[in-house]
């Protein structure tokens, strides 16, 4: 139980993390940069890991690396950023929600049957999102649902793919390849649709700094370290934890609203990413047995 247990707790240290991005980004950035903001999280955390390890990926990897920092990093961000201009932040997050449902889909197109509590685990995490974010003034705007959804999907089929291309690098190097990888795929696009960054104060640097460090850096170090010992439907499913942690930051530190009806989507997303960790566990083990 306790190999399993400490994998589980270390990974959802990475939504935990990601879902304090609200509150850095709104508090200590400079405002409308949100792809620069991407790149500086992104490509010095993504150095710093390859100066570290100093490993080159093998020949025949290269170009599902490539694939793996787009999908995991590049065209997620791309697409999360996009959806949150577009988008109220809850419709945002109710979208992106939908991961788990979508890794159960690829499951259940490569031939792995998921067991019905996975599937009903996954839903009722959407529902207890909607009741945690979702607003009866949300405007709604078809690009930007476009663009949640890609997200979702771009993220959900990284982790399949992460998870079963089984590249020889360490954890660290997987990670600081694919960080990279996305930084410099976001550059170009940060470079001609965003102003230059003003002068930064100390407030603004420590905020980069964090997001980098620890928003990515550690943040992706744990979340990949959990794909390789995690099933992909428990990964996604933590991911849950991330708008959790920014409501309740927003609580805290924002004064922002929290009813009984924030309560009810609060322990169905618990309930769910509980019912998905027993649905996978169960799975595993029937497979062990055939």
């Amino acid at each position: 139980m306790t190999h399993r247990l400490l994998p589980f707790l270390m990974t959802a240290l990475a939504p935990l993390i990601w879902g304090s991005t609200y509150l850095v980004t709104t508090t200590y950035l400079p405002p409308e940069r949100p792809l620069t903001a991407a790149v500086l999280r992104a490509l010095p955390a993504g150095l710093l890991l390859l100066l570290w390890t100093r490993e080159w990926p093998r020949r025949q990897e290269v170009a599902r690396l490539i694939v793996l920092g787009i999908l995991n990093i590049g065209l997620f961000q791309a697409m999360l950023f996009i959806s949150a201009y577009r988008l109220p932040g809850g419709l945002a997050a109710i979208l992106n929600s939908t991961q788990t449902l979508w890794v159960l889909a690829f499951m259940a197109l490569a031939g792995t049957r998921p067991p019905r509590l996975a599937w009903l685990s996954a839903a009722l995490g959407v529902i207890g999102i909607v009741l945690l974010v979702a607003s009866p003034q949300t405007q709604l705007d078809s690009l930007g649902i476009a663009a949640a959804l890609c997200a979702a999907l771009s993220m959900a089929a990284g982790i399949i793919f992460t998870k079963r291309w089984h590249l020889h690098l360490s954890v660290l190097a997987l990670t600081g390849w694919q960080l990279c990888i996305g930084g410099l795929c976001l550059l170009p696009f940060a470079l001609w649709y965003e102003p230059p960054l003003p002068a930064l104060g100390a407030r603004h640097i420590g905020g980069y700094l964090y997001l980098s460090l620890c928003g990515a850096l550690l943040a992706y170090v744990l979340f990949f370290r959990g794909v390789r010992h995690l099933s992909p439907a428990t990964v996604t499913s933590l991911g849950l934890l991330s708008p959790l942690c920014a409501f309740a930051l927003g609580w805290i530190f924002l004064d922002q609203h929290f009813g009984w009806r924030a309560i009810t989507g609060f322990a169905l997303v618990l309930a769910s990413i509980y019912g998905v960790q027993r649905a996978t566990a169960c799975m595993a083990k029937s497979q062990s047995m055939v």
